[in-house]
């Protein structure tokens, strides 16, 4: 097995946030995967294809974007990574009502796929607050994200809601 790992999850849309835990990961692993789920329980902003097309340009000019591959999977996580096969599921965690439920989907996934292991890494504090939700919510109320996800994604944000592409920079003290 490669030093691979495999980080799911819906980026519908991807977040610096995401950006940091997957930097963060690759300071673990040699290759990460971001394996974009085509979750049938979701109602989704964005098409599979446009999430995996602003995933992929956000990481065009990034410098460790050659050690990262973006891929689709739908059906059951752990059977993707045996498929791959990566030796762990890499997921972020911004506050304890995350944890309960990312506990439970690492158990059972323990529990399907022994082999592989879950490596959960805290969010940093500069993107604790932020997740796909609030950054639909704020474009749909006219607020301004900018700097909060990447380019690409602020831009189709406000194609897609409405949304003013205003500048925005951090009040004085904030982390």
């Amino acid at each position: 097995m490669h030093n691979t790992a495999v980080y799911p999850g819906s980026f519908d849309p991807i977040t610096n946030g995401h950006l940091d835990l997957l930097e963060r990961g690759l300071k673990i692993f040699d290759h990460v995967i971001i394996a974009t789920a085509a979750n049938p329980g979701k109602t989704p902003l964005f098409t599979l294809e446009e999430r995996v097309e602003m995933i992929k340009t956000a990481l065009e000019s990034h410098p460790l974007g050659n050690r990262v591959q973006v891929d689709v999977f739908d059906g059951l996580l752990v059977d993707y990574v045996r498929k791959i096969p990566a030796r762990a599921i890499l997921r972020g965690l911004r506050a304890i009502s995350d944890f309960e439920y990312e506990f439970q989907m690492a158990l059972m996934n323990r529990k399907l796929c022994p082999e592989v292991e879950t490596l959960f890494i805290m969010t940093g504090m500069r993107w604790i607050y932020i997740s796909s939700r609030i950054i639909k919510e704020v474009v749909m109320s006219g607020g301004c994200v900018s700097g909060l996800v990447p380019e690409i994604v602020e831009a189709r944000l406000a194609e897609r809601l409405g949304g003013v592409h205003k500048t925005f920079t951090d009040p004085p003290g904030a982390v």
